[in-house]
């Protein structure tokens, strides 16, 4: 479910490019009229408005939002115009390019993906970069990490809940042998298994798993693999069980302690807004009993703070 909220009468996209170029106009930038129009369009209505303002201005509104806005602010709402297809191609670039490779941001986002957003990912990845997303996976990672990266991506997976009983039961076992049972970790049998079977199927060997060996499969990867094998495992996992469930968690650590990773709470606000925001927020009262829009609006300021807590939308109790 959404959280996004859009006014009941909304303003044509010509207006609001009208609106968004008188903001910028003068001296210093109106701020608040900026996060009013565009943290209440949708990315269909982003798009209009986008294009509106490049015919009328002769000017890429996004380029002239980074030069208007700055720090975490302006991060958040360039993160934000992109429909989410071409954000995450976007948010996989940044992190496998960039000098300060973000192999966690990286993969979230494969592993959090069903395989239809991975066929439109990688297809938007090389419209925007011009390269194939698996050429920088292979690039930028190494060792069982990226073994199991490049298989997801490539591996089609069906997106239905139909199950194979026996299929579940050996691949429980298959893991329980290639991990628990033996010295060392045949990591291999995970890669398959983790990166060929449905989010429905996963969960039910997850529960396959407690049930023939009395703990979970959580357990198992997590005393058998480490690093950002581990992480990729844990994300698809998490993800088969429920993804709303785990980007709780992801924003419960990016705000936890001293200190905010603004980088992972902004990635994660600006690409679950549209998608299942509603879910995530009940998910986070019920996992650590506060709401996450009083804990951003304590880890966060001035516009920053305004622009995400309007994407988040109203502290229903």
């Amino acid at each position: 479910m959404t959280t996004l909220t859009t006014p009941a009468v909304l303003p044509s996209p010509r207006d609001d490019a009208m609106h968004l170029y008188k903001a910028f106009k003068g001296l210093g930038c109106d701020t608040s009229a900026v996060i009013h129009i565009l943290a209440h369009r949708d990315a269909s209505q982003r798009a209009l408005i986008e294009y509106e303002y490049k015919v009328m201005y002769v000017e890429d509104l996004t380029k002239r939002l980074s030069s208007e806005l700055s720090g975490h602010l302006k991060k958040a709402v360039v993160l934000w115009m992109p429909d989410p297809t071409r954000r995450d191609a976007i948010i996989l670039k940044d992190a496998l390019i960039n000098d300060a490779v973000d192999m966690k941001a990286a993969t979230e986002v494969i592993c959090s993906r069903s395989p239809s957003q991975i066929q439109q990912l990688k297809q938007s990845y090389h419209a925007l970069h011009g390269g194939y997303l698996e050429h920088d996976v292979q690039a930028h990672t190494s060792g069982d990490h990226g073994q199991l990266l490049l298989a997801y991506l490539s591996i089609p997976r069906s997106e239905g809940l139909e199950l194979d009983r026996t299929m579940v039961d050996h691949d429980a076992k298959a893991l329980y042998e290639a991990g628990e049972k033996r010295l060392g970790t045949d990591e291999k049998t995970f890669i398959i298994i983790f990166s060929g079977r449905s989010r429905a199927h996963m969960v039910a060997v997850s529960s396959a798993y407690h049930s023939m060996y009395g703990h979970t499969l959580e357990k198992a990867v997590k005393g058998e693999t480490s690093g950002n094998f581990e992480h990729s495992l844990m994300t698809i996992l998490k993800c088969a069980e429920s993804p709303q469930k785990y980007f709780a968690e992801v924003l419960h650590r990016s705000m936890k302690g001293l200190g905010t990773n603004d980088k992972t709470l902004i990635r994660v606000i600006v690409s679950r807004t549209e998608i299942d925001m509603q879910d995530i927020k009940a998910e986070y009262r019920k996992k650590y009993h506060k709401s996450l829009i009083d804990v951003v609006h304590s880890d966060t300021s001035g516009h920053y703070r305004t622009f995400l807590l309007s994407l988040l939308g109203p502290n229903r109790r």
